[in-house]
């Protein structure tokens, strides 16, 4: 089997993620999601999305006067993407697997010679056996900082390389129902909007509204997507032993 004929799984991690829900990005989170993917990647080929950049200049930088506006946090992503992909390089390289770096802006899904490097260059690095790991450029784009946290951008990215299953991972084991337990099939995606909270974490800028918008997207592309708790510890395992709860979102006509 060709490397690029394996399916192809996006698994989105936000800041929340990355954090534990604390002021710093956890180590032992990135080295429970390294040894998770080594594991996928015998599988699936995986892209990464990830945030983070802010919370990492501010743990290493000591710059807590900064952050209040749009133009500051654009500085501290400036400031923080490297120490980010440093982390992510250290932790996965303790694994023998090497990272590549992909910035995308939105204006990039607007532009067809833009989208097909992207595509090429991802593919490009999953026939080499190099994890891509995408962020937004937050440095000349502000959608994500405002508002999502990667969450629709890592839709755009899973419907432009057609994934096979795009995996959300957030701090509640999917979207609970009024009685809050876990909504673990979801077809009309219209139903569910009464269930869903405008609320956003202290660490990411998504919450639960931004990625029912990301799901939503994936659907009308024919992607399934699933929302799982990756504050736990094996999360990735978890939900593909069904051991966790997590919300399936199927595709239109899936």
């Amino acid at each position: 089997m060709d490397k690029l004929d394996k399916p192809k799984l996006l698994i989105k991690i936000g800041t929340a993620t990355l954090t534990k829900g604390k002021d710093k990005i956890s180590r032992a989170k990135l080295e429970d999601i390294a040894i998770q993917i080594v594991e996928l990647r015998k599988q699936y080929d995986i892209i990464l999305v990830c945030s983070g950049a802010i919370a990492a200049a501010k743990q290493f930088m000591h710059l807590e006067k900064l952050g209040t506006n749009l133009r500051e946090k654009q500085a501290l992503a400036a400031i923080g993407q490297p120490f980010l992909m440093r982390l992510l390089h250290d932790s996965f390289r303790d694994y023998s697997i090497p990272v590549g770096q992909c910035l995308l802006s939105y204006s990039d899904f607007d532009n067809e010679v833009s989208k097909d490097n992207i595509t090429n260059t991802i593919n490009v690095l999953l026939k080499h056996d190099i994890l891509p790991i995408i962020n937004e450029n937050d440095t000349t784009a502000t959608e994500e900082i405002k508002f999502g946290d990667n969450d629709k951008l890592s839709a755009y990215v899973a419907v432009l390389l057609k994934v096979d299953l795009l995996i959300l991972a957030t701090n509640t084991f999917g979207i609970y129902d009024d009685q809050k337990k876990t909504i673990e099939v979801i077809e009309d995606i219209a139903s569910i909007n009464q269930y869903i909270q405008k609320d956003f974490s202290a660490q990411g800028s998504g919450g639960m509204q931004s990625k029912v918008e990301a799901v939503q997207i994936a659907q009308d592309n024919h992607i399934e997507s699933w929302i799982v708790n990756g504050h736990e510890n094996d999360f990735l395992f978890n939900v593909f032993n069904q051991a966790s709860s997590f919300s399936r979102i199927k595709p239109v006509g899936g």
